[in-house]
C-alpha cells in the first residue's frame, strides 16, 4: 500500500496506528488527486432499517486499488459493529463493489457476516446500487418509566440482579450467584432466570412489566447470539434459550423489553446525570457498548464496538474468536491490561485465570511506573478511538465503567484520553465529557434501570 498507517509511540505500544489517524491520512491523500469518487455505503438489518456513511476513495486509474480496499474493509466492518445488518448496500465504482462483495461473503470477513446471519436470521448479501436507497431509522422510547408494579432483571456473566418496584420505589432487591458460561444444560439457565424473577414477584401485589437487561445481542426481545448461554449446543439454544426471557413472560402475562446489557448501561447512565446523546462503555470481560441519542432514545444499532477496529497496525494483538486483530476487545478490556503488563515484563502466577491477573495489577502500588505506564497506554487507546467512534456516534458524555476503570487506573485512564482529545483533536475535547460513575450512578443501577423499560402507557392504548 502507498498510504502507511499513521503511528503513535505510547508507552507500551510502540506501533500503535490509531484508526481515526488512518482514516484523516486517507482522505487527504484522496483530495489532494484532481479529482476522485464518491462512495455511500448502506447497512441494511431487521425491519428494514438502513443506515448510511458517505466517504470518499480514489479513482480507479489513480493506481490506489490496494489502499482503496483497505480502507473500504475496515471502515464497513466499522459499520457493520456498529449498526449491525445483514445486506451491505454499496453505492460506487463497480470494481470496488465486486472486491468487497469478495471480501465479505467469502473471504477474510466471513466471521463477520456469518455472524451477522445468526443475529439477523437472513442470508448475508452485499448488493450494488447506482443510487442511495431511501433509509429508514429506529428510535426506540424504552427506559425512565417507573410507574406501576415492575420487574427488573439483570444477567451477567457472574451474577444476576433482580429488583421489584411500585411507581419507581424499590421494594426489593437481590444479588445471586451463577455461572451461566460453565453450564450446557438450558435447564440450569431456565430454571435460575425463572426462580430470581418469580422470587421479586412475590414481593410485589401484583406485576404489570417486567424488564431485562442482559448480555448477548437481542432483537425482537429474542436472544440471537449471547456469550452468557456459550456452552448450549445449538440447536438446544434455538428451542430453548432464543425465547427464554419471552416464555417467562408470557407465564407473567406481562409485556417485556430485553435489551443489550450495554444498552441499559447507557440509559442507567443518562437517567442519572441527567444527559443525552450518552456513549457507555464498559471495560470488563470485553467491551460493552451503548448509546443514547439526543431525544433520550436508543436507536437500535448493534453497538458491537468489540469488535470494531481501533488499530490499523498490521502485527497488532489478534482476537481468538473473529481472527481480527486492532479490534475493541483487545484494548478496552482486561484482556488489554495483562497484555500491556506482559509487555512490560511482569510474570504472573501460574495458574490465575483473568480477573484475577486483573486484580494482581490493581494491587500494584498506583505510583510504580509499570502500573503507570499500563493505564497511561489504554488512556490513550480511549483518547483516541473515541475520534473514531465521534465519526458515527452523535455524542457529547461517555460514561466509563467496568472493572478495569476502577481505582486509580480508571482516574488515569480518563486524564490521558481528555490529554490526547485536547491535544489532537480540539473541537471534540470542547464537546465531550467523560464520567466515571458516581454513587447517584451506581444507585440506578442495571436491574432498576431495566425495570423502567417497558412503556406502560404505550401498552395500555
Amino acid at each position: 500500500m502507498k498510504i502507511k498507517a499513521p503511528k503513535v509511540k505510547l508507552k507500551l505500544d510502540q506501533t500503535f496506528a490509531p484508526a481515526i489517524l488512518y482514516l484523516k491520512e486517507f482522505k487527504k491523500q484522496v483530495l489532494k488527486q484532481k479529482a476522485h469518487d464518491q462512495v455511500t455505503i448502506v447497512i441494511e438489518r431487521n425491519n428494514g432499517y438502513k443506515e448510511s456513511y458517505q466517504t470518499i476513495v480514489f479513482q480507479e486509474e489513480d493506481n490506489y486499488l490496494k489502499d482503496n480496499l483497505f480502507y473500504l474493509e475496515r471502515l464497513i466492518k466499522t459499520l457493520l459493529w456498529v449498526y449491525g445488518g445483514y445486506k451491505i448496500i454499496f453505492v460506487g465504482p463497480h470494481y470496488l463493489y465486486l472486491e468487497i462483495k469478495e471480501i465479505f461473503e467469502k473471504g477474510e470477513r466471513l466471521f463477520d457476516a456469518n455472524f451477522m446471519e445468526r443475529i439477523y436470521e437472513k442470508p448475508f448479501l452485499v448488493e450494488f446500487s447506482k443510487v442511495v436507497p431511501p433509509l429508514s431509522k429506529s428510535e426506540r422510547d424504552i427506559g425512565k418509566h417507573f410507574g406501576g408494579y415492575r420487574i427488573g432483571f439483570d444477567a451477567g456473566g457472574s451474577d444476576m440482579k433482580v429488583s421489584a418496584l411500585k411507581d419507581g420505589e424499590v421494594v426489593y432487591s437481590e444479588e445471586i450467584v451463577w455461572y451461566p458460561k460453565l453450564n450446557d444444560n438450558p435447564r440450569y439457565h431456565q430454571e435460575m432466570i425463572r426462580k430470581a424473577i418469580y422470587k421479586a414477584k412475590e414481593k410485589l401485589p401484583k406485576v404489570e412489566a417486567l424488564g431485562v437487561s442482559s448480555a448477548g445481542v437481542y432483537i425482537d426481545n429474542q436472544a440471537r447470539v449471547a456469550s452468557l448461554f456459550i456452552k448450549v449446543p445449538l440447536k438446544e439454544f434455538n428451542d430453548h434459550i432464543k425465547n427464554i426471557y419471552l416464555d417467562i413472560a408470557r407465564e407473567l402475562k406481562v409485556p417485556i423489553e430485553v435489551v443489550n446489557d450495554g444498552e441499559v448501561t447507557a440509559l442507567a447512565g443518562s437517567m442519572s446525570l441527567s444527559k443525552n446523546k450518552l456513549l457507555g462503555i464498559a471495560m470488563g470481560t470485553s467491551e460493552a457498548v451503548g448509546y443514547v441519542n439526543s431525544k433520550g432514545m436508543i436507536t437500535g444499532w448493534l453497538n458491537e464496538l468489540a469488535f470494531a477496529p481501533v488499530d490499523f497496525q498490521v502485527n497488532g494483538p489478534l482476537d481468538e474468536w473473529s481472527l481480527d486483530r486492532g479490534v475493541g476487545c483487545k484494548y478496552f478490556s482486561q484482556d488489554a491490561v495483562i497484555r500491556l503488563a506482559k509487555k512490560a515484563g511482569f510474570k504472573f502466577q501460574e495458574g490465575l485465570h483473568l480477573g484475577e491477573k486483573l486484580k494482581a495489577i490493581q494491587s500494584l502500588d498506583s505510583k510504580s511506573e509499570l502500573y503507570q505506564n499500563i493505564y497511561l497506554t489504554i488512556g490513550a487507546y480511549l483518547g483516541y478511538s473515541l475520534a473514531y467512534y465521534s465519526e458515527f456516534y452523535d455524542f457529547e458524555n461517555v460514561l466509563l465503567l467496568g472493572r478495569v476503570m476502577s481505582g486509580v487506573g480508571g482516574k488515569i485512564i480518563v486524564k490521558t484520553a481528555e490529554e490526547v482529545l485536547k491535544q489532537h483533536f480540539a473541537n471534540l475535547s470542547a464537546k465531550i465529557t467523560l464520567y466515571l460513575p458516581d454513587e447517584k450512578t451506581r444507585r440506578v443501577g442495571q436491574s432498576i434501570a431495566a425495570a423502567s423499560l417497558v412503556n406502560l402507557e404505550e401498552e395500555r392504548k
